[in-house]
């Protein structure tokens, strides 16, 4: 019965290797959630091999796709089933799936928060209820919020706040400072904080954003990681922490401006598309950041 149903999900589809999934990706561009670097590293951490499948048309690979049985690699469904809810944390990631455009590969596997992008790319995609927060273009931001955020920046470095790379820092470092503002903000435990420093590192060359330091203690910290496709850049915002004591210089919010601002500036110098997800929205937060976006289901 298992190998007939595999043999339904999978008809039309061959298994290809790690190096095949890659080359599609790069041609076809992706996300955060998608990229050979996070499904291998993250797979491995899981220890759960992922088997990869590729859609040909004429000879040449037109979509490909990582799976766990019947889902999609490093699905959260997966994690619970085998003992291992929570071990690292995506958040609810934007799904885009290496494909041409027109494609009509048929997707059976399970998967959700799947991206627009991925319609023509793919059939059988379903809408699913919930969005995704998108964060909108600077200028779509009104002038009073932005000068807001700058007379926020300012204040805080008036106060002696100090904003560095989270790049200047090792992993261990960035997990605990993460963990620690995370407890604090939200009174209990980061997904995934018992391997936070694993995950951190084996990720860390996608890491981007800053730290916001105040009297030489961490006071806001954002897990933002950044891949590049053909046509656009996915920037993934996972979680963060702030330290409520200093709720009075918003360093959350100040850090939200840094982070997207500078995500913009590198997206447009590379004259490329920005698709800077803040996860599904859920929180009234994300509203004065971001638009909603559809997001599909299979």
């Amino acid at each position: 019965m298992l190998n007939r149903l595999q043999g339904w999900r999978e008809r039309g589809w061959r298994v290809v290797d790690a190096e095949t999934y890659a080359q599609a990706w790069n041609r076809f561009g992706g996300s955060v959630a998608t990229h050979p670097l996070v499904v291998a590293q993250l797979a491995e951490m899981a220890d759960i091999p992922v088997r990869y499948l590729g859609w040909e048309q004429a000879g040449e690979i037109q979509a490909a796709i990582p799976t766990w049985g019947r889902y999609l690699a490093l699905s959260k469904d997966v994690l619970k089933r085998q003992g291992k809810k929570g071990l690292f944390d995506l958040g609810n990631a934007e799904i885009i799936l290496p494909a041409a455009a027109g494609a009509q590969a048929p997707l059976r596997h399970s998967a959700r928060y799947l991206s627009a992008l991925n319609q023509g790319r793919f059939s059988l995609l379903k809408p699913q209820a919930e969005s995704l927060a998108m964060a909108r273009e600077p200028e779509d931001l009104s002038k009073k919020f932005r000068y807001n955020q700058r007379r926020e920046l300012r204040l805080l470095e008036e106060a002696g706040g100090v904003v560095k790379p989270i790049q200047d820092f090792d992993s261990a470092e960035i997990a605990a400072m993460y963990c620690d503002l995370f407890q604090r903000r939200w009174g209990f435990p980061a997904t995934g904080a018992e391997r936070m420093a694993e995950a951190v590192e084996r990720l860390r060359s996608l890491l981007i954003g800053s730290v916001v330091f105040l009297n030489d203690a961490a006071i806001a910290i954002q897990l933002v990681y950044r891949v590049e496709a053909p046509e656009w850049i996915s920037v993934e915002y996972v979680n963060g922490g702030v330290d409520p004591q200093t709720r009075e210089f918003s360093p959350g919010s100040v850090l939200s401006f840094l982070n997207t601002q500078s995500a913009w500036e590198d997206a447009r110098a590379r004259s490329k598309a920005l698709r800077f997800s803040f996860g599904r929205s859920d929180r009234e937060y994300k509203d004065r950041w971001c638009n909603p976006v559809p997001v599909f289901q299979v």
